[in-house]
């Protein structure tokens, strides 16, 4: 077994403390993998806090992993020593079910988290708040050179919670896209839509932020909090991506999907959606949700990333400054996405 400094909680609102915890030794198709980044996701401050109230404690999250390799097993064929890479929300699958053999590894009924699951050995997987992490090569990914790493890590999660379904529902030239919320996920999708050549539009509570939507490529910015939205893009849209872990009036939301248009959650909900369903026949509409993408279409994503000079915008924060960050999280008070610096571990 690996011994390694991490961060962990050990209860809701606990504060993080340092400790050790252990890693299984490097298999014959493990990776050992030095962590120099881990972005901080909103999921990480609601796992925490128990929100979902499936959470296992003592935790270590972390999902959204940046490093670099030290170390492979006598089996590994795709990761060198010294390569940069990634791991995002999943570590493991059954590799046998249908989704597994088509690269959604992340809906197979089996898929093992990368922090607070059961892994195949029996034992709760902690996450990427620690100095290295063990993962089987099938669950990794490599960063391009031209990312930088501490704008790679978020990537590892908002990048591909973005880019999965703005690929699915097609978004591209001639279509127009509208991304609702623009924070840590947000920021990130603006620029994946305007990159694949739609027509971005960003629907926010406020203007604050629209400058840096500009820059990083959309269209046109509006706010929720102005009716005259929901009249002037009546039919508009192809796609809506609500991003927001909020309740929105989605009988309003739908009214602005074009024929055939959908609203697709990434965010979560406190409560339970509802909707009229006049609002889904008129325009034939859909409403759905997405996960993450699978180990594949996560490479696609950074290979797309750095092709189009795309990261995440981030501020770095050391290890005993995590629980101020998920305050901030909380409150919604980054731009945009906070990333621990691991390196500040290594006195815990």
């Amino acid at each position: 077994m690996i011994t390694v400094n991490a961060r962990s909680t050990a209860g809701p609102g606990e504060p993080f403390k340092a400790t050790t915890i252990e890693r299984r030794d490097v298999g014959p198709t493990d990776v050992l993998i030095d962590i120099v980044y881990s972005g901080i996701c909103h999921t990480d401050v609601s796992r925490s806090r128990s929100e979902f109230g499936t959470t296992t404690y003592p935790l270590v999250p972390g999902h959204e992993i940046a490093g670099v390799v030290s170390a492979t097993g006598n089996e590994v064929s795709k990761f060198s020593v010294g390569e940069r890479v990634g791991v995002g929300c999943i570590v493991d699958s059954c590799r046998r079910c249908d989704h597994c053999r088509t690269g959604l590894e992340s809906y197979c009924p089996e898929h093992v988290r990368t922090y607070n699951a059961i892994g195949r050995d029996g034992l709760t997987t902690q996450g990427g708040y620690s100095q290295k992490i063990v993962v089987d090569e099938a669950y990794v990914v490599r960063i391009p050179d031209s990312l930088p790493l501490h704008n790679a890590a978020p990537l590892l999660c908002a990048g591909i919670s973005m880019y999965s379904p703005l690929r699915h529902w097609k978004a591209g030239p001639g279509t127009r896209v509208a991304i609702v919320g623009f924070g840590g996920l947000g920021h990130v999708g603006v620029a994946i839509s305007a990159s694949l050549g739609a027509h971005t539009t960003v629907l926010d509570l406020s203007m604050d932020k629209r400058d840096d939507a500009v820059r990083r490529g959309a269209d046109d910015y509006r706010v929720t909090t102005d009716p005259a939205v929901f009249t002037d893009y009546a039919g508009t849209f192809d796609l809506i991506i609500s991003t927001v872990p909020a309740n929105l009036d989605y009988d309003a939301f739908l009214q602005m999907l074009a024929l055939d248009g959908s609203l697709v959650n990434v965010g979560v909900p406190k409560k339970p959606i509802t909707t009229d369903v006049f609002s889904l026949l008129f325009n034939r509409r859909s409403i759905a949700g997405t996960l993450v993408g699978g180990i594949a279409e996560t490479q696609q994503m950074l290979d797309f990333c750095a092709e189009h000079r795309i990261g995440a915008e981030v501020e770095v924060v050391g290890a005993d400054e995590i629980d101020m960050a998920f305050d901030r999280v909380a409150a919604g008070d980054v731009r945009y996405r906070f990333v621990i610096d691991i390196s500040t571990m290594a006195g815990g």
